[in-house]
């Protein structure tokens, strides 16, 4: 077989390509905060542990861990802390909870919360999502319109607190 083609190395795998990084301001809760830098510490362990492999011929899960420790980084060094015991409690804000009821009757609770720590199973939404900012800026009693890809849903805000 003709040596041509062949690529000669030391072995190392480039660099997997960065995470992307979003382009809004980095809003984050104190249990946001600790959450980006518990998932730091458990990927810096990782890699640790992935280092200290007596076999490395595959080089693609270091890879990984290094990208998500670049990622997570970043993410840390432009966090914007928030903290939703601060904020005043007349308007449905970034940090807080919303109770909100749609038109069948059918209460929901949301949270707005950073974009690192947005979980939709829990209620968590990101400040950027389009039903995060139908309801910034509404206080108790108003009436949103939430516009979604299945059409618009109307929900009245019930009660804003502290999560």
């Amino acid at each position: 077989m003709s040596r041509a083609f062949v690529k000669e190395g030391d072995g190392s795998l480039e660099p997997l390509p960065d995470l992307p990084i979003s382009p809004h301001p980095n809003w984050v809760t104190p249990r946001g905060l600790a959450d980006l830098q518990a998932r730091l510490l458990a990927r810096q362990e990782d890699l640790g542990l992935l280092r200290a492999r007596p076999d490395r011929l595959d080089k693609l899960p270091e890879a990984a861990a290094e990208r998500d420790i670049r990622y997570l980084e970043a993410r840390l060094r432009s966090a914007i802390v928030i903290d939703p015991g601060t904020a005043a409690m007349d308007e449905v804000g970034f940090g807080l909870a919303v109770q909100v009821v749609d038109e069948d009757g059918r209460e929901v609770r949301y949270e707005i919360t950073g974009e690192d720590e947005a979980d939709a199973s829990k209620g968590w939404i990101a400040p950027q999502s389009p039903l995060a900012r139908a309801l910034i800026g509404a206080g108790v009693g108003d009436v949103v319109q939430w516009k979604r890809p299945a059409g618009v849903v109307a929900l009245e805000i019930l009660r804003i607190e502290r999560p």
